[in-house]
């Protein structure tokens, strides 16, 4: 019989949904792959996440199937992995089903290993029948060949894992390139992305469509250091797009995860916080380059969706939203034109479904998903409206909408406190919070920050995947962090640092950032391993070359070593990210899509890049005004420095500060490149007009209330 609480008790919503499945469902742990080993059966591996649509439909239509299910039982040691808790068996193996199958992939993941772990056969969702057939067979085929060539045809069967294995680990040498890191990477990589860019609907390729944050902001860097106003129009279009489309929840703000259609409409209604952070902070950057109000307004609803239903106690933040409330997919999101005027009235209800586009057929399966046709001024031009009547309208019946809607069933949430992501959340509301001038948000960023640094550790100080906060019943301890989780809260501790002049950000991040470089570094070539030195060894040790989901860790972590080098003057790490980028040469160049993250690494190795002193009595307001001037004005190739005077001698750690004196008046402004700086400024006004006058797009910055 199976027992089914084994994944009952686990950490994992996800795992949880699992626990009355009539399988006989073992976490990955030693017991399941000592089993496996003793009864000399393969494994069936199924990896998914909590808010995953179609690992919802494989579980009904199969898992909970008794006979699948005792075909398993009987043949396989079954699985079942959450590859948000364990990034590292969801890349290695899905780099397995690409080798197998060369086919993209996707979750549900389910793949067939040996009991050594060498993967032999995999794909994604499989029906329960052959419904789908020949293209998908029917999941009891499936488990039946595989069962039979097990028996009879075993000596293929391994010999085949193992030349994925081999396949695998030689995925993982990457040879240094002769070529030399310049700008003609940066500028070739451009190009590549203004041909595959969807000058109709914005964004790159066809359906499904993804947001690609990492490649906007990438955009937005080239636009600067190029001087090219096509790649910022191409930004501004896209977020546009994003922000009027299906894929933007308009009542609540946020972003489901893609669009199944090319133009924004339709989307997979599950919201990650990941998408929803680096969107945000992506959308920030562009409403500063590009002194554009409309997408302010959209990075802050942003982060207003995510610190109203993602945030949990005590001040952190939960993983995921799913795709399906009351078992049907997008039902929370989803009106009709009767539903809205029954409850706005006639005139307001008018008004709501000419903003959204609701019809009486519906644009989903007879309902309507809400989308609009532009901004608020185009949307008033278009109503024949004032601006500001248009806004107050507009307003008026999003918050009667939205508060009739929270009365609904929600989605189910998934409260896993994932370090990488609450760190790219901490990064984007720090951001937006000075950009901005939202206290609330830059304290939201700086609580999460702290409890991060307090929950999200082992008994050795280590960094762990999640964070366990003292409501967390379950008593094992996660898995610890892997290189994308020190790499984000590295960043963000930096960008916290520059946003609050507090020097204890910039001592964790250093301290953090020796830890990675110990525990990530090849000893043997360049790069950064996936797992640390001291995690659970797998078949294969991976290093994540390009971005995927989120951003590559490695690439996350070049960044961030540039960033502390030029604060703290650490050449060293210059050496280690320049040997790393030497050997990304042939994806930046070819597949700048899935390199995005590493080509912004490239921009800031390339420099010139600025390092900006600011000294002056913290409390002082016209230091808090040089703050929050800096924090208005997007320069990424740029850092940040403090030293107040009145607290002491400047920090250790960063020498360069020493000779930087107060000089007279409140505040004095210090521009270095290369350690070697400008006449101070001292003056309010030549300070505004000297960092403003060096940008391709003069602008006034964005006020609050814009």
């Amino acid at each position: 019989m199976p027992q089914l609480n084994r994944l009952a008790t686990q950490r994992s919503p996800y795992l949880r949904q699992h626990a009355t499945n009539p399988v006989d469902w073992y976490p990955w742990c030693p017991e399941a792959l000592e089993r496996a080993r003793q009864l000399d059966r393969p494994i069936f591996l199924s990896i998914g996440y909590a808010a995953c649509h179609w690992c919802h439909v494989m579980e009904h239509e199969c898992f909970e199937n008794p006979y699948i299910a005792a075909l398993l039982n009987e043949h396989f040691v079954s699985i079942k992995v959450d590859r948000e808790e364990r990034p590292d068996l969801d890349a290695l193996y899905m780099n397995a089903l690409h080798l197998l199958t060369r086919e993209g992939g996707g979750w549900p993941l389910s793949v067939f290993l040996t009991p050594t772990l060498t993967p032999f056969y995999a794909g994604t969702y499989f029906p329960p029948d052959d419904r789908y057939a020949p293209h998908r067979p029917s999941f009891p085929r499936v488990l039946l060949a595989i069962a039979e060539a097990w028996k009879t045809r075993r000596g293929e069967i391994e010999e085949l894992g193992q030349r994925v294995t081999a396949a695998l680990q030689q995925m993982q040498v990457r040879e240094s390139s002769p070529e030399v890191l310049s700008e003609t990477i940066l500028r070739q990589a451009g190009r590549t992305l203004q041909r595959w860019f969807d000058r109709v609907h914005g964004g790159f390729g066809t359906a499904p469509k993804f947001p690609h944050p990492v490649e906007l902001s990438l955009l937005l860097r080239l636009a600067i250091r190029f001087a090219d106003q096509q790649m910022a129009s191409m930004v501004r279009q896209t977020l546009k797009a994003m922000a009027c489309g299906g894929i933007h929840d308009q009542l609540g703000g946020g972003f489901s995860r893609y669009s199944v259609d090319a133009r924004w409409l339709v989307p997979h209604f599950e919201k990650m916080l990941y998408d929803n952070a680096l969107l945000a902070s992506v959308y920030t950057e562009a409403a500063l380059l590009l002194n554009d109000s409309f997408l302010a307004d959209v990075a802050r609803s942003t982060l207003d969706y995510i610190l109203r239903d993602l945030r949990v106690p005590p001040g952190l933040f939960a993983s995921s939203e799913d795709a399906d409330s009351e078992g049907e997919e997008g039902k929370f999101y989803l009106w009709t034109e009767a539903q809205i005027r029954e409850l706005l009235g006639p005139d307001a209800g008018e008004f709501a479904c000419k903003v959204w586009n609701v019809t009486p057929e519906g644009n989903f399966e007879g309902k309507s998903i809400l989308y609009r046709s532009g901004s608020d001024e185009e949307d008033a031009a278009r109503l024949g409206l004032k601006l500001e009547e248009f806004r107050q309208r507009l307003q008026t019946v999003r918050q009667q909408l939205l508060s009739i809607r929270q009365q609904r069933i929600r989605p189910a949430r998934d409260d896993k406190i994932i370090t990488a992501w609450n760190a790219w959340t901490i990064e984007a509301l720090a951001r937006a919070g000075i950009a901005w001038d939202v206290p609330d948000y830059l304290s939201a960023a700086c609580t999460a920050a702290e409890l991060l640094l307090r929950y999200a550790r082992d008994s050795q100080q280590r960094l762990l995947r999640l964070a366990v906060t003292p409501d967390d019943r379950v008593p094992d301890a996660p898995p610890l962090a892997f290189l994308e989780d020190y790499s984000a809260l590295i960043n963000a501790l930096i960008t916290l640092y520059e946003t609050t002049g507090s020097v204890s950000y910039l001592q964790q991040a250093t301290e953090l950032a020796e830890a990675m470089v110990d525990r990530f570094a090849d000893p043997h070539g360049p790069g950064l391993f996936f797992t640390a030195t001291d995690q659970e060894p797998l078949p294969v040790r991976l290093k994540e070359h390009q971005d995927g989901a989120t951003p590559s860790g490695q690439a996350l972590a070049l960044t961030a070593l540039l960033r502390l080098s030029h604060l703290l003057q650490r050449s060293t790490w210059t050496g280690l990210v320049r040997e790393v980028l030497q050997t990304q040469v042939p994806l930046m160049q070819e597949q700048p899509l899935g390199a995005g993250q590493f080509l912004i690494a490239l921009d800031w190795y390339l420099g010139p890049v600025e390092q900006v002193a600011v000294i002056g009595d913290a409390r002082a307001p016209e230091v808090q005004q040089v703050r929050k001037m800096m924090g208005r004005i997007f320069r990424p190739r740029q850092v940040l420095a403090y030293h107040d005077p009145q607290a002491g001698a400047a920090p250790t750690l960063i020498p360069w500060l020493s000779d930087k004196p107060l000089r007279d008046g409140p505040v004095v402004v210090y521009r270095c490149q290369d350690f070697r700086c400008d006449a101070p400024l001292m003056d309010l006004d030549a300070i505004q007009a000297a960092f403003h006058s060096t940008s391709i797009f003069p602008t006034t910055p964005l006020t609050s209330d814009q």
